[in-house]
């Protein structure tokens, strides 16, 4: 299986795992809990796949952009056919209502990838996922640092993060510039309730995407109600927040009437 048996694309990103040892640590990172199926984003040469059909108790659904990785999975893993999917992931809509995600995720499109991933997070109560190492401490960043974003605060509202482990870029063919690290995303309970969604999306956005400026500053475009824009709390700069500070601060706003 270590065998390169297709040629790695640069416009998809592709850096296949070629280490058993790393693909079962990645594997092994899954609980196997609240779920019976499990979705591997862009499979390529199966290094992850032959390990995921060791769970006799998952339906393991495969999604792969790359036609030729496809004809190969489809020869490799014949008994899989039906589950072999030829789609790109950021277009490909769910029909299984819960499932696991799991992949060695292109890093051109990791950020596009987290957002599917809150988009379906009421299907998806886990995710294990293989990010660019910079990438990774971002998603798992705390408030107060530089890394601190917008992927910190959506991903960290709906998802419980772990930084797992990074991975060396020599076990990739080809070998990429970066290291790697693997992420775990496990789905808490809702603390966003009674809380305009939309709202929440926006200030985070704006306050990041003005991240100098103080909150107040930054969220002027918004054109929240007149009360929204005297709470102290909008003295401080976006990375100075917490989740939950920009839960709560959500929980205030309202639209100007």
């Amino acid at each position: 299986m270590c065998s390169i048996k297709i040629r790695p694309k640069k416009y998809l990103g592709q850096h296949f795992l070629i280490d058993k040892n790393i693909a079962k640590k990645i594997v092994c990172s899954l609980s196997f809990k609240g779920y019976s199926s499990v979705v591997e984003v862009g499979p390529g040469i199966g290094m992850l796949t032959q390990y995921l059909l060791k769970i006799k108790t998952l339906e393991l659904f495969l999604i792969e952009i790359d036609v030729e990785a496809v004809n190969y999975l489809r020869q490799e893993f014949t008994f899989l056919k039906d589950h072999i999917i030829h789609a790109d992931f950021l277009k490909w809509e769910p029909s299984i209502t819960s499932f696991a995600l799991i992949g060695n995720f292109p890093y051109n499109i990791s950020s596009q990838i987290l957002f599917r991933l809150l988009r379906y997070r009421n299907s998806v109560p886990e995710c294990i996922g293989m990010f660019q190492k910079d990438m990774a401490q971002r998603i798992v960043g705390k408030h107060g640092s530089k890394i601190y974003g917008i992927i910190s605060v959506l991903v960290q509202a709906f998802y419980e993060v772990e930084y797992l482990f990074t991975v060396n870029e020599k076990v990739f063919f080809p070998i990429p510039k970066v290291k790697s690290a693997i992420v775990r995303f496990r789905r808490k309970l809702s603390s966003l309730e009674r809380t305009d969604e939309s709202i929440f999306f926006k200030i985070v956005k704006s306050g990041f995407n003005h991240r100098r400026k103080i909150l107040r500053n930054s969220l002027k475009p918004l054109s929240l109600s007149k009360s929204f824009y005297t709470m102290p709390i909008l003295d401080k700069r976006a990375e100075e927040l917490s989740v939950d500070e920009f839960i709560n601060l959500s929980k205030s706003a309202r639209y100007f009437s």
